[in-house]
């Protein structure tokens, strides 16, 4: 089957790999219809997410059909339609029995401490192969797998399968209520999604902070109020526009590729910082292969956090759900700690979040279809890694049609 393949830093292809098949009574093997590319693949792919194997299958959003289930896997059977949650889950430990489905006890083969096991991930997820391919080995796939509707196409189901649950997960973090003020940082597809989360969890007003004017353009559609980073100094915006009090919680979608502004009023901040951010880089991303202004590394890890810490009121909250690698000990937490500010960040708890996300597309009243940008087949993945990895205007969120 084609695959797209992780072989070093900076090097992906599209190979020709054996297909899957059970390994364990608990897998499920499904043909993948509809694949999708994350920020958090190009983590890999920069090198900002380390402890990748040679050879892993990249890819962490799939739906698709089940063609083949292990003996011990009940509720599904060859044929049904399904969306593959990102993160996997046993589904009988307390971990899981308690919603907390990230943390499973049983799913990530380095042990019930180990965390988080996601597909496509480096050798603390797993490793496990991912899902930009035409097969997907499934593991403990009674309680990663979910049932698509009748009524739900592959293209509305992909976006469940990772990117809407991860936004919404990102909201409830930072305890949106109802009437807040709140600043998405990040204008990527999570962000985005961030922001249709807030407003629909009872955020009052939402800015979207980012440096490219085609997220930005995205996030106003949506009557987000916009503050183009290159242009204006965030902190100092919204601090204006929240009478000196600062948003009442902030949702990070941006995570370790932060970037920091190149021009404007908050360049000259970022460029008194500019050695602190390079020791950040040389920490994160010590095998880093960049190829001319390919797989280069954002230039400034912490950015996003001391700008999330320094825009929210005293007392305010925090979700991160940008993505951080172990790795990373810079975060602003003497001034968090004089703020007395709500810190709360993680993996989404996907087979916890997604079912009554699937209900709102059903019924409906949100269509996640809106915010792909591109859909590409499986032969232009390698062109499309590229141009996210450029962060070229226009594209946010790539879906790969794999059927």
């Amino acid at each position: 089957m084609k695959a797209v393949v992780w072989h070093s830093e900076g090097d992906i292809r599209l190979d020709t790999v054996a297909d899957p098949t059970i390994l364990e009574p608990t897998d499920a093997i499904v043909q993948i219809t509809r694949s999708a590319i994350c920020g958090t693949d190009l983590h890999m792919v920069r090198g900002t997410m380390a402890g990748m194997e040679e050879g892993t299958i990249l890819g962490h959003e799939a739906v698709g059909v089940v063609m083949e289930v292990g003996a011990a896997v009940r509720g599904f059977s060859p044929g049904d339609r399904v969306i593959v949650c990102s993160t996997m889950s046993c589904g009988t430990c307390a971990m899981c029995r308690q919603g907390n489905t990230a943390q499973c006890d049983r799913a990530n083969p380095n042990g019930p401490a180990a965390g988080t096991a996601f597909f496509g991930g480096p050798s603390t997820t797993g490793s496990i192969n991912g899902l930009q391919a035409e097969y997907a080995r499934v593991p403990w796939a009674s309680h990663t797998l979910i049932p698509i509707p009748e009524n739900v196409s592959d293209d509305s189901a992909i976006l469940l399968s990772d990117i809407f649950p991860t936004s919404w997960f990102g909201a409830e973090l930072a305890g949106v209520r109802r009437g807040d003020t709140v600043a998405v940082f990040g204008a990527g597809i999570v962000g985005q999604l961030a922001i249709a989360s807030a407003y629909r969890q009872g955020a009052g007003r939402v800015f979207a902070v980012d440096g490219i004017e085609t997220r930005l353009a995205q996030a106003l559609a949506q009557n987000a109020e916009v503050i183009d980073f290159n242009r204006e100094d965030p902190v100092a915006v919204l601090q204006e526009l929240t009478f000196g009090a600062g948003v009442d919680a902030v949702i990070d979608a941006v995570g370790v590729d932060s970037q920091r502004p190149k021009s404007g009023p908050a360049a000259e901040a970022a460029e008194q910082n500019a050695e602190a951010f390079a020791a950040e880089v040389a920490q994160v991303a010590p095998g880093a292969q960049p190829h001319g202004d390919l797989w280069v590394p954002g230039d400034a890890p912490s950015q996003a956090s001391q700008w999330a810490v320094e825009s929210v009121a005293k007392a305010g909250r925090i979700g991160i759900i940008g993505v951080y690698p172990p790795q990373l000990t810079s975060y602003p937490i003497g001034q968090a700690m004089n703020k007395n500010l709500t810190i709360r960040m993680g993996n989404c708890n996907h087979r916890a979040v997604t079912p009554p996300l699937i209900d709102l597309v059903a019924s409906g009243l949100f269509d996640p279809t809106a915010f792909i940008t591109q859909q590409i087949e499986i032969p232009s993945a390698i062109d499309a890694y590229e141009s996210f990895d450029r962060r070229e205007e226009g594209w946010v969120k790539t879906v790969i049609d794999v059927s």
